[in-house]
């Protein structure tokens, strides 16, 4: 192996590996998405659903009306983002 690199590998330019610091932050044009479906029921799931929202709060509510409506008390809960990687300035 090490004759396969040094013999295919040895001409070329010289590499060089540099550490670039990056965060990962939240995407600021495009809205988080909050949902949430009931997984109440006996035999099968209920499988209602609050629909897609921008912000936590009409999820929330739903669940409240949607738990009152029928006792169902559990729900599983999604969010999803847009994330994208920026690369810290140096000092």
């Amino acid at each position: 192996m090490r004759r396969h690199q040094a013999k295919d590998h040895r001409a070329g330019f010289p590499r060089l590996f540099r550490y670039v610091p990056y965060v990962i932050v939240q995407d600021a044009s495009a809205e988080p998405e909050y949902e949430a479906r009931c997984v109440s029921g006996d035999a099968a799931d209920c499988a209602a659903t609050s629909g897609s929202h921008p912000d936590p709060a009409p999820v929330e509510e739903w669940q409240r009306r949607h738990t009152q409506e029928t006792r169902h008390t559990r729900y599983r809960r999604t969010f999803a983002d847009y994330a994208v990687m920026e690369r810290v300035a140096p000092y």
